[in-house]
C-alpha cells in the first residue's frame, strides 16, 4: 500500500484511514448501540470479562471482543486504571490552583507545561480561557505540604505571575465518567 497517503475504510459505522505507517485509525466515530452500551458498562467496571460484557450488551463473545479491540485500536478506549481513594493513602488535601503566566510570547507556556508534567502532586492540568492560563488539580498529604508546593515549587517556576488556590471541602461527584447520551441521538 505504499504510495497512498490515506485509504478510507468503512467498518461498523466508523470511517478508518490507512496511514503510511501501516496503521489504521478512526477519522469519524459514529458508534452503534452495542458500542455505546459497551462503553457505559466499561466506565463502571473496566474489569468485566468479555463473555459477561457480550451477554450484557446482547452480542456473542466473538463480535463483542472484535468491537472491544476496535474501540481500543481507534483510541476511543485509551486504557484502564485503578480508581484509588486518595484519603486512604494519606492525601488529605485536595486543591485546584489557577496559574497565570507573565507572558505567552516567549517559551514560558511550554516550559511551564514541561515542569508541571514532572510534578507528582499535580494529577491533572488544563489550559484555560479567562483570567488564568492553567488550572491544576493537586493532592498533597497536609496543608504544610501544600504551602511548600505552592511557595517553594510552583511560584518559583520561571514565568509564573500569580496563583489562586481553592481548597476542596468535599467531592460530591467524581471522578467523572465521559457523557455518552449524546451518541444515542
Amino acid at each position: 500500500m505504499r504510495g497512498f497517503d490515506l485509504i478510507p475504510c468503512i467498518n461498523h459505522s466508523r470511517e478508518w484511514i490507512y496511514e503510511p505507517t501501516g496503521d489504521f485509525r478512526v477519522i469519524s466515530s459514529q458508534l452503534d448501540a452495542f458500542e455505546i452500551k459497551m462503553l457505559q458498562i466499561l466506565q463502571s467496571n473496566g474489569r468485566v470479562p468479555i463473555t459477561d460484557l457480550a451477554q450484557l450488551i446482547g452480542l456473542s463473545p466473538t463480535p463483542c471482543a472484535r468491537r472491544f479491540e476496535q474501540l481500543q485500536e481507534s483510541g476511543i478506549i485509551r486504557g484502564f486504571a485503578a480508581n484509588i481513594d486518595r484519603r486512604s493513602i494519606g492525601l488529605m488535601v485536595e486543591v485546584f490552583i489557577q496559574v497565570r503566566l507573565n507572558t505567552h510570547s516567549d517559551e514560558s507556556p511550554e516550559r511551564f507545561i514541561a515542569e508541571i508534567q514532572r510534578m507528582d502532586e499535580v494529577s491533572s492540568c488544563w489550559t484555560m480561557t479567562g483570567e488564568h492560563d492553567f488550572l491544576l488539580h493537586v493532592m498533597v498529604p497536609t496543608v504544610d505540604d501544600l504551602n511548600g508546593f505552592v511557595m517553594h515549587r510552583l511560584m518559583r517556576l520561571k514565568g509564573v505571575r500569580d496563583v489562586h488556590t481553592q481548597l476542596v471541602l468535599q467531592n460530591i461527584k467524581g471522578p467523572g465518567k465521559i457523557p455518552l447520551d449524546h451518541l444515542k441521538k
